[in-house]
């Protein structure tokens, strides 16, 4: 198959990296301030601790500032709620609907490793160096 994307690979790593984040982050919202969808019972460590990483952690790697550390950090949580929450309950993500956080904790993973890329402000920092 014709690598049609390849040109692209810069752009499309940014929009990853900008969604992923974008989306973590109103996890910590609900868990913080009931929205969007309001407050569900949850443990006082999933709302006071997951929630801001979520929140903060997800900001700042959809806007790509300190961007390594902070999906570093989201990976980790990630990897802690899939064991804590849904591991527990059995070993496959089909069985203990844990596929987010799992999905999640390897995309954070890798963002971590991959760096800010284009469109970021750490990028942007870099420049004005």
């Amino acid at each position: 198959m014709a690598h049609f994307m390849a040109p692209f690979s810069s752009q499309t790593y940014a929009l990853l990296r900008i969604v992923a984040g974008f989306l973590l982050l109103w996890h910590g919202s609900q868990k913080l301030f009931g929205f969007p969808g309001g407050f569900s019972e949850r443990p006082f460590h999933v709302a006071y601790i997951a929630g801001p990483i979520e929140l903060v952690g997800g900001l700042l790697v959809m806007l790509g500032l300190f961007t390594r550390g902070s999906a570093f950090l989201c990976s980790g949580l990630m990897a802690f709620a899939y064991w804590m929450s849904h591991g527990t309950r059995a070993l496959l993500p089909i069985e203990n609907r844990g596929e987010l956080a799992a999905l999640y904790c390897f995309v954070f993973l890798f963002i971590s490793a991959q760096g800010a890329g284009i469109w970021s402000l750490d990028g942007a920092r870099q420049r004005s160096s």
